[in-house]
C-alpha cells in the first residue's frame, strides 16, 4: 500500500468532528449533573446518588474517548511529519496506530451510549412505577 499526505489528512476532519460531538456530549453531562447536584440539595433521593454515580462513569469515559481522540490526531500529525521525512515505513505504522486509537476511542463511545441508554431506562422505569401507584384506587 503507498501513503501519502492524503490517508492522514483525511483523519483531521473526522477526528475533529467527533471531538466535536463528544464535546458536546460532555457538556449536556456537566448541565446535568449541576442540575441533579442542586435537586439533590434541596431533596437528598437515592434514584439522584445513583444517576450522579452513572453520570460520574459516563464523564470519566468520554474524558477517555477525548484523549485517545486527540492522540489519534497527534499519531495523524506525526504520520504526516514522517512522509515528508520519507520515512514511510515508520509513516505506516504510525498510521496503523493512529487507527487503532481511533477505533478505540469509538468502542468507548459505544460503552459510553449503551451506559446512557441503561440510566434512561432506569429513570423510565421509576417513572412508570409512580404511574402505575398513582392510578391504584385509595386504599389498596
Amino acid at each position: 500500500m503507498e501513503l501519502t499526505l492524503n490517508a492522514p489528512a483525511l483523519l483531521f476532519p473526522t477526528v475533529s468532528l467527533l471531538l466535536l460531538a463528544y464535546t458536546n456530549r460532555f457538556l449536556a453531562i456537566a448541565a446535568l449533573i449541576r442540575s441533579l447536584h442542586a435537586q439533590y440539595k434541596t431533596e437528598p433521593s437515592p434514584l439522584i446518588l445513583a444517576q450522579i454515580k452513572n453520570l460520574r462513569l459516563r464523564v470519566k469515559l468520554i474524558r477517555d474517548m477525548q484523549v485517545l481522540g486527540v492522540f489519534s490526531l497527534f499519531l495523524s500529525a506525526l504520520c504526516m511529519l514522517l512522509i515528508f521525512q520519507e520515512n514511510i515505513l515508520l509513516a505506516k505504522y504510525v498510521f496503523g496506530a493512529s487507527l487503532l486509537v481511533l477505533m478505540a476511542s469509538l468502542c468507548i463511545s459505544i460503552a459510553e451510549l449503551y451506559i446512557s441508554i441503561k440510566a434512561l431506562n432506569i429513570q423510565l422505569g421509576d417513572m412508570e412505577e409512580e404511574a402505575a401507584q398513582g392510578s391504584k384506587p385509595a386504599g389498596r
